[in-house]
């Protein structure tokens, strides 16, 4: 009799220990916060899905995406601590280098930086180069600074009195013929089709010779040093969330995408993703064969050394320390695109 209480007994508690094994996992996710550079878009998709879809409790995370938008300031919270990773791109990452920051880019989601110039559809402008042809571009203070340093040292023709700001409206655009402005090439020409009911042309700048990275995960040297693993499990199923977001059944990330920014709408992620897809801004050069989010140096530095010619960043900076390759192109992912 004793035995077999016993033998009950052990049977209970062997049960118990297999209960809170089971339950384990879901009181140990690590918590992880993502800060976005803008408003939830598709261009944020991958996120949302691998939220949506259990991808990142599937890696052990409990990952909470922060919205940026124009008065977030979701870096800095970065830097604070306050953020575990952020959306930032290489100028940002090297800058941060040259004042003594310790920020890191640990994948680089997308290839192609999606900045675009947007010319009407009939006045002669059919390449690139023809813009220089324009007597106005609107662009950003940013984009004077940068790209059109960049355009002004690559191709003749652009010159300074062709630039007028750009105040985030396309009306000054749509109603000078002989002018252009900057863009995003998943958002812009799709608000300018709305609005003008004409397809506007649009020149891919990174398809044109700029070459930076964009839409990267970055985070601080001190949560590479402590958190390694951490880091790792967030990039991959990042990684693997995108894959699921551009080839698989996306309807639950968009929702909540509409969700955090109710004025997105059916027809702007539709656009989003098809010229996502159409361009290769995802999915192009290394990120083919060694996965979504691949960085290498030989990429990296030709975007510092272009940089360097307009005096952007100094020539001694390390531009190395900006970002490392070790979480990435390891073809993470790449089976579910099949």
């Amino acid at each position: 009799m004793l035995k077999a209480q016993t033998k009950t007994q052990f049977l209970s508690c062997l049960g118990l220990a297999s209960m809170l094994a089971a339950a384990s996992p879901a009181l140990a996710l690590d918590k992880v916060s993502y800060g976005t550079n803008w408003l939830a878009q598709a261009e944020h998709g991958g996120f949302y899905q691998a939220v949506a879809d259990g991808t990142y409790a599937k890696y052990g995370l409990d990952v909470t995406i922060v919205q940026g938008g124009p008065n977030a300031a979701n870096s800095a919270l970065l830097i604070s601590g306050k953020l575990d990773f952020y959306m930032g791109g290489p100028q940002g990452e090297i800058s941060a280098v040259e004042q003594g920051i310790p920020l890191v880019d640990v994948a680089a989601i997308f290839q192609k930086d999606p900045q675009v110039l947007i010319a009407h559809p009939d006045n002669g402008v059919d390449k690139f180069e023809d813009l220089a042809k324009l007597k106005t571009l609107f662009l950003s203070k940013d984009g004077y600074l940068t790209y059109f340093e960049w355009m002004k040292a690559n191709f003749k023709g652009f010159k300074d009195e062709q630039y007028k700001p750009y105040n985030f409206s396309p009306a000054p655009f749509l109603a000078d013929k002989d002018s252009a402005q900057q863009g995003y090439l998943t958002s812009e020409p799709y608000e300018i089709q709305k609005q003008a009911g004409f397809e506007p042309k649009v020149f891919l700048l990174a398809d044109n010779g700029y070459s930076p990275y964009s839409t990267m995960i970055t985070t601080t040297q001190a949560m590479i040093d402590s958190k390694s693993d951490v880091v790792q499990r967030f990039v991959d199923a990042s990684i693997e969330g995108w894959y699921n977001y551009l080839h698989g059944d996306n309807t639950k990330a968009n929702e909540l995408i509409k969700k955090d920014n109710p004025e997105m709408t059916d027809g702007q992620l539709a656009y989003s993703i098809a010229k996502m897809k159409e361009y290769g801004i995802i999915e192009s050069g290394d990120s083919l064969d060694k996965g979504i989010g691949c960085i290498t140096d030989a990429h990296y530095k030709t975007f510092f050394n272009e940089m360097v010619a307009i005096k952007v960043f100094k020539p001694e900076t390390d531009y190395t320390k900006a970002f490392t390759t070790k979480f990435v192109c390891k073809s993470t992912g790449v089976a579910l695109k099949k």
